[in-house]
Order: structure tokens, then sequence, then C-alpha cells
């Protein structure tokens, strides 16, 4: 592993990336649990560690508009939030990515009110989904300046706009050791952005212009299929990446699921946690494994489908909740296994809602409640073909 060993607060570590690829635009809004990286990243313009601009806004909205304005002029632009003040940013999310302005931003998450919360869930990612961001999660505060130094990289090869999430309090505030990368080959990985038509008062040209009925459909055919090959580039970058660095992200990601038949899929800071719920089981002799999902949007369909192949039952652990609906992965995950050839059953959970922790006891409570609830469904299953006299 190349580079030196510090011990850095998530938020930090996360303002050591966006110095390392030489951001040119910052704006942000200060909202909890989000704040410490712009004030580091402020620190770093006044003391002339970071050549940027540094735009102190009066909201989110404000904050990604001025994002959006300065990618639109050839900038690379980078922004944070969290909870309400994603939301309030929403609108301005859409022209991002229809526009095609690689702008990176990173959120941590923050259960969204009422009641008001400052702690993590993940119900400001789950409010996001369709805003056509390239999407990504990170589980310790290694992956959390990993990725951001890919968003930049991603972001800037496919014209889209790119999100990493990372709990807020989990790894925002917490100090974790990492490895910091020689600054010159991250440079060398995040070359300097070009945008092909930047706004210039010299070569006029028009952004974002009204479109009818009769090409609308047709511009978001078209990023849809932009945005949906962007999967090719994302698995690019991070393979590189570990070339270069000696870290592999993939966009589904597997611990001791070779000969699993039972399998938890999770998100975020707490799948470190359910790897331990994980070991517990496996000493008790059950064949358990776990999925992270790393990369949220574009979806990794096929990649998901191949992880699963193997399993009986699938047990997918959301922390936030689509009211009247369930959790909000776990209907994505349905949706997505739902072609596959070995499609395993699938239970859900919602846990970890504002904040609450998950523990190690709790997620060997979910694996063996869901394991004995699919034996139960499965007796039952028997029994009713046996009284009607027919076998499988």
């Amino acid at each position: 592993m190349k580079g030196r060993v510090v011990g850095l607060e998530g938020s930090h570590a996360v303002s050591e990336a966006v110095r390392m690829v030489d951001v040119d635009v910052v704006a942000a809004y200060p909202i909890t649990p989000q704040t410490h990286i712009v004030e580091r990243l402020a620190e770093m313009v006044a003391n002339g560690e970071l050549d940027a601009e540094f735009i102190c806004v009066e909201s989110e909205h404000s904050a990604m508009s001025a994002c959006v304005g300065a990618s639109a002029a050839g900038a690379r632009a980078f922004t944070c939030t969290a909870a309400q003040g994603l939301e309030l940013m929403h609108e301005v999310l859409y022209v991002a990515s229809g526009m095609r302005f690689p702008v990176v931003m990173v959120v941590a998450n923050r259960a969204l009110s009422a009641p008001l919360s400052i702690w993590c869930d993940h119900s400001d990612a789950m409010a996001v989904r369709d805003v056509s961001w390239i999407q990504m999660f990170a589980e310790n505060n290694q992956e959390a300046f990993d990725l951001t130094v890919c968003a930049f990289r991603i972001a800037e090869s496919v014209f889209f706009p790119a999100m990493l999430h990372m709990d807020g309090f989990y790894l925002s505030h917490v100090i974790e050791d990492l490895i910091l990368p020689d600054e010159e080959e991250v440079r060398n990985f995040v070359p300097d952005y070009e945008h092909p038509l930047p706004l210039d008062p010299e070569k006029p040209v028009s952004m974002g212009c009204f479109a009818p009925p009769y090409i609308y459909p047709e511009i978001k055919k078209a990023q849809e299929v932009a945005f949906e090959a962007a999967k090719a580039k994302i698995k690019d970058v991070w393979d590189e990446f570990a070339e270069i660095f000696g870290r592999q992200y993939n966009a589904v990601e597997t611990y001791r699921m070779e000969d699993a038949s039972v399998a938890m899929l999770i998100m975020g800071s707490v799948s470190e946690t359910a790897m331990l719920a994980v070991d517990e089981l496996r000493s008790e002799g059950k064949d358990v494994g776990l999925l992270r999902l790393r990369l949220w949007r574009p979806f990794p369909f096929e990649e998901l489908r191949d992880a699963v192949r193997n399993l009986d039952l699938l047990i997918v652990v959301d922390r936030s909740i689509s009211h009247g609906m369930g959790g909000p992965v776990c209907a994505e995950v349905k949706s997505a296994l739902y072609e596959a050839k070995n499609r395993p059953k699938i239970v859900s959970f919602i846990a970890g809602l504002g904040g609450r922790d998950i523990t190690v006891k709790d997620f060997k409570q979910m694996f063996n409640a869901a394991i004995e609830r699919s034996t139960k469904e499965e007796m039952r299953r028997t029994e009713a073909f046996e009284m009607w006299g027919i076998r499988e």
C-alpha cells in the first residue's frame, strides 16, 4: 500500500481528497454533520494550501446553483450537504445531471425531519435516487477518501455529476487511521478538467434551453443511455485506482460468500458491524455471508444477480422507510432480481432509523429470524402441496 498512515476524521479525509484533486470552486452552506468538511476546506483556502474560490452562499439551493455555474464555465466544482440541505437543493440536482455537469458532492447522511434528528440514517440518500447522479456508498474513512478521489475522475470522464454517501457522525466525526497517497499520484490520476463547451463570452453557447414535448423524451432517452453506459467507466476507474493505489472497489462487494446459502445485503458504515455478525454465525456452523452495495446509481443489476445466484435466502436491511411501501432498497433488489434465473427468497428488515445503533447482536437476530421465518414458510408450502397430492 502506497502512502503514509495518518489519523483523520472522515470529514477531514474528504477535505484532503478535495485538496489533492486541486478543485477550483467550493460552494457550500453549513449543516450538521457535514460542516467539518467545508470548514477544513475554508482553512485550506485561507492558508494557501488550496488555490480555489470558496463561495459562502445563503442556502444549499444556492450552493448547488453556484456549482452548476462554475462547472458550466469549465471549473472543477465541489459541494457537500446532508438531510434537509440535500432536499433544499433537490431542484438543482436535476439541472446538474440534465446538463451533464460533473459536479462532485459528498453527503454526510442524516435522517430527515420531522421529528428533528441530526443522526444518521439513509432517508436523505433514498430521497435522491432518481436525480441521475452517479452515487456510491463508503463504509469507512479510507473509502471516503478513495471514493471522493474516484468521484472526480468518474464524473469528469462521463460528464455526469457524482455523489458520495458517507454516514453522518459514524464516519464524518470519527477518527480512523487511513493511508494518504502521494499527492502527485492523485493529481496524475485525476487530470485537469476540461469542459468541451464551456461558457465563454467570446464563443457564446446556449445551455439548458427550453425543450418542447417533441424533443424532451429524446433528450431523456439519450441521458438514460449515457447514464447506463457510465457503469463500464466506473469499473475501469476503480480497476485503475486499484493498480495505482492498491485498493479495489466493486459495484457489489462480497464477504464470506463462497459457500453461503443465506446472505445479508446492506450499505454504509454498519456493513463492518454486520461482518462481525457473519463471523460469529460462521463459528456457530451457519453458512451465511454478506453483500455490500457500493454502487447505488447506476444500479448494478448484473453484478447483484451474479452475487446471489447460489443463495436460498437474501436478507435486505434498509436504513430508511418508504411509507406505505416498506424498505426502498429491498424494493429495488426485488425488482432487480425479478427476472433472475436463480432468485433467492427475500426478507426485508428496516433498522437504524434516526441513528439508532445496530449491534452485532441485532444483525445475528435478523439472520436467525429470517432463517426461521423462511423455514416455517417452506414447511407450510410443503404441507399445502402434500395436502393436494402434489410433489415439487
